[in-house]
């Protein structure tokens, strides 16, 4: 793959190495919200299907991106947190002497790995308050050599027969740290464990594979690897939480809702699958036109592709930084779209920020690592105002 900015609307004479905080958008996904918004200009062109086609072809493309049995797996949603708290709403609640997973007798456990992005944390800290349940923290080895590889061991460790779910992401969101977590749906799968994924960070830029991970629920934000706009996200569920309960009552996620005509017929079951759990008003004119155009973009390069552009862009940082003291994950247990960089002692991270902040260079601060994550507009001399900054201050 060639370097993709001319699709981006990017300003010259900036370096944004952070779409993990916020992708720029793509110019093909603002035509397409412009559109929408001037549709609503003329509203007695907006069609009954029109509530329905864009929806549902987006659920199409992201099944494919994600490798989803079917459309029908696929819920729109505005939020992660929105699809945590559907997930964490339809598990089953603890009762007296009730054995958890494949037999487990103990307090029953939620398994959360340390520095976690909140989304997929504050709804299991209050479902664990409000149901009894114990909240298990995989901490992070203080080494950086072999973090990676030691984390994931730890990881695997915790989830024993008493866990009633696991709450991951594919990586660490604060340096790119990876788990293996097709090892941890084979765990979750031996001891009966729900597994709920928040693919943000990786999803889009980094292969995943729903029939192999085979996790329970997968929610990803659009904004960041997505490439889509804010207020939208993508939730996939697995066969043990299809049948659930929404949070919302609306009146499109009901079975029928496409006949206009016959909505105060009102009907007591859902749309079939992961409808049911679509937010209210899932059919926004504005956003999801803008999010198909995103994922549609995103299958035509292949997130396999685009996490081999990162690799290459960046492996003269890779190559020189530990030389340098600074120091990085094995690459073996890091994203090459995202990772972070570990100051070599007497640097300290809001020094460096000032000064790549006075060069235009764009990173984020994020836990104890200075957070590098580029993307297919990123160009060689990115990477290179990136690389002299970090040399001049050590000099």
């Amino acid at each position: 793959m060639e370097c993709q900015k001319n699709l981006f609307h990017l300003e010259e004479g900036h370096h944004y190495l952070n779409c993990a905080f916020l992708s720029p958008l793509l110019k093909s996904a603002e035509a397409a919200g412009v559109e929408g918004i001037r549709a609503k200009t003329c509203p007695w062109e907006v069609t009954p299907d029109r509530f329905f086609e864009d929806g549902n072809l987006l659920r199409a493309r992201f099944a494919e991106l994600v490798n989803a049995p079917s459309a029908d797996r696929v819920a729109l949603m505005p939020a992660v947190s929105y699809g945590v708290a559907t997930a964490v709403k339809n598990l089953p609640r603890p009762g007296k002497g009730r054995a958890w997973g494949h037999g487990g007798s103990g307090k029953p456990r939620i398994v959360l790995n340390d520095e976690q992005f909140p989304s997929n944390v504050y709804a299991w800290q209050r479902f664990a308050r409000e149901q009894g349940c114990e909240i298990h923290t995989v901490e992070a080895p203080e080494t950086v050599d072999g973090r990676g590889a030691a984390w994931n061991e730890r990881l695997l460790e915790a989830i024993t027969d008493d866990t009633l779910a696991v709450a991951l992401a594919p990586l660490h969101w604060t340096d790119g740290t990876l788990f293996d977590l097709e090892a941890v749906g084979r765990r979750c799968r031996e001891t009966g464990s729900y597994l709920i994924v928040d693919g943000t960070q990786s999803v889009g830029a980094l292969p995943f594979d729903v029939q192999a991970v085979q996790p329970d629920a997968l929610f990803c934000a659009g904004y960041k690897w997505l490439l889509g706009p804010y207020s939208m996200a993508l939730g996939y569920f697995g066969e043990r939480l299809l049948d659930g309960v929404p949070l919302e009552e609306g009146w499109l996620n009901r079975r029928e809702s496409e006949d206009f005509a016959g909505l105060v017929d009102y009907q007591p079951e859902y749309q079939p699958g992961a409808r049911r759990y679509d937010v209210g008003q899932s059919s926004n004119f504005v956003l999801v036109p803008m999010m198909l155009r995103a994922v549609e973009q995103l299958l035509k390069w292949g997130p396999a592709e685009i996490q081999r552009y990162c690799r290459e862009l960046t492996a003269p940082l890779a190559g020189e930084l530990p030389v340098r003291g600074y120091r990085l994950e094995n690459p073996d247990f890091r994203a090459h779209h995202l990772f972070g960089i570990r100051l070599p002692s007497g640097l300290t991270n809001e020094e460096l920020k000032t000064r790549l902040g006075a060069r235009n260079i764009h990173v984020s601060l994020r836990g104890s690592a200075v957070r590098i994550s580029p993307n297919v507009y990123n160009t060689e001399e990115d990477i290179a105002a990136l690389m002299e900054v970090l040399k001049e201050v050590q000099e």
